[in-house]
């Protein structure tokens, strides 16, 4: 407990899913935790359910003009930054040929420069020894059907943060990705699975994972809590796979 003690963290995406379960983490380890979402209504009520005096800034990661606005809002209440995790993302599986320009641009606005400009918005906020944690994917490097969009914006936020590793060197803010597997969240919406196909496919996918099962939100979390936490102060320009080891199959 406390590991996070008097930090501060700004977590997108944070109303749902991986963030909401990786917020509630730092809340309960001590963290001032602020989190983004789109819609204000779900925002909101995470916001309750985690408690520790949790703050929501609702926007669009697309917008830049949020990030300045949410950069702006930090600034003024807590003078700045220990941990910036860019969780926030969007995923439409589609076969490259079926793949419209309007979502394209959506997928790569929300997935790779919403990441970008977050970051460039919080890094002018981050204290020196910080942390910033990009949530990628297994799928940047594990080609899966009608992933490619996704797995190109993806591995695009794998290099901007190689990058900003070393362009922030002299703060010795630290800078990791975080790429997980199947978790049990609501991917079965997400891929479109009928309700009554579910089964078969959890199964089927659970036999490609060495683990036998899906990830579990907390799982994530945790990961999340080490990459943000001192213990990995000495881990900079790493990428850590969270798939139960599906990456080698």
């Amino acid at each position: 407990m406390n590991r996070l003690k008097g930090k501060v963290a700004l977590i997108t995406g944070g109303s749902s899913g991986i963030g909401l379960a990786t917020a509630s983490l730092f809340a309960r380890e001590g963290a001032q935790v602020i989190v983004t979402g789109r819609r204000k209504d779900i925002l909101d009520e995470a916001v309750r359910a985690m408690g520790h005096g949790a703050i929501g800034i609702s926007g669009d990661v697309a917008d830049v003009e949020h990030h300045a606005a949410v950069a702006n809002s930090v600034r003024d209440r807590f003078g700045g930054l220990d941990i910036y995790l860019a969780n926030a993302g969007v995923l439409t599986i589609r076969h490259s040929a079926e793949v419209s320009p309007a979502e394209f641009d959506h997928q790569f606005g929300v997935n790779a420069r919403g990441v970008f400009f977050g970051v460039q918005a919080a890094m002018p906020l981050l204290h020196e020894a910080g942390s910033i944690i990009v949530i990628s994917s297994l799928a940047s490097a594990k080609v899966l059907d009608g992933h490619a969009v996704y797995a190109g914006a993806k591995a695009a936020v794998e290099a901007f943060a190689r990058s900003w590793a070393l362009e922030l060197r002299d703060r010795r803010v630290r800078v990791n990705t975080l790429s997980p597997g199947p978790v049990d969240t609501s991917i079965l919406e997400k891929l479109g699975v009928p309700e009554a196909e579910q089964p078969e496919f959890i199964r089927m996918m659970a036999s490609r994972i060495p683990a036998g099962r899906f990830g579990e939100v907390d799982e994530i979390a945790h990961a999340a809590l080490f990459l943000a936490s001192d213990e990995s102060r000495f881990v900079n320009g790493a990428e850590l796979r969270v798939d139960g080891g599906m990456y080698l199959t």
